[in-house]
């Protein structure tokens, strides 16, 4: 059997954390922040986790 591939758009987006979960990038941040208050913006800022719902898949994702 072939080895699995990793998705390079995943692999760019995402990465494992020590503990195994998957960290992200926040989105809603690029354009149009005129209309947002500061701190909805400031609250955009830094990683977070993907949701447990999609660890699994996103893990899948980068062929871990």
């Amino acid at each position: 059997m072939p080895k699995m591939k990793s998705n390079s758009g995943a692999k760019k987006r995402m990465k494992l954390t020590g503990s195994g979960k998957v960290k992200r990038g926040q989105a809603f941040k690029r354009h149009l922040l005129s209309s947002r208050s500061k701190k909805r913006k400031s609250n955009l800022t830094g990683p977070t986790l993907v949701h447990k719902a999609d660890q699994a898949r996103a893990k899948r994702m980068l062929a871990c």
